[in-house]
């Protein structure tokens, strides 16, 4: 017989397996949109004074979590799966997508969340 701790460490490993396949590609997580365009946006709306952002200039805040390499990131928030749709509203609406979050709405439209997003999901 094998021990519970064992059995319980596979069960758990076999778990992630089987969810890591349910989701999706980091490929297929990329909005579409513009993401050199999402960049720049980033700068605009004064992201990085929270967040760490590879390539934009002056994007160094250390009040919430560094976006580097955000694009091979299974979930937004450490809560939500990454999905692009997701994203876009996480960006525009982020209390709407994990109530209680201390992210802030910054007044970001759709077409610009989705350019940022487009950006974002290209960090590897």
């Amino acid at each position: 017989m094998l021990p519970h701790t064992f059995v319980s460490r596979i069960a758990a490993a076999s778990a992630s397996v089987l969810l890591a396949a349910c989701l999706p590609s980091p490929q297929a997580r990329q909005a579409s949109g513009d993401a050199e365009r999402g960049r720049k946006l980033i700068a605009q709306y004064q992201c990085g004074e929270c967040h760490s952002v590879p390539g934009v200039e002056d994007a160094r805040g250390t009040r919430a979590v560094t976006l580097e390499s955000f694009g091979l990131r299974s979930y937004i928030a450490g809560r939500v799966p990454q999905q692009p749709e997701v994203l876009v509203r996480w960006i525009v609406e982020p209390a709407a997508v994990v109530p209680g979050t201390t992210m802030p709405r910054m007044g970001v439209s759709e077409r610009d969340a989705r350019d940022i997003a487009a950006y974002l999901g290209g960090l590897r």
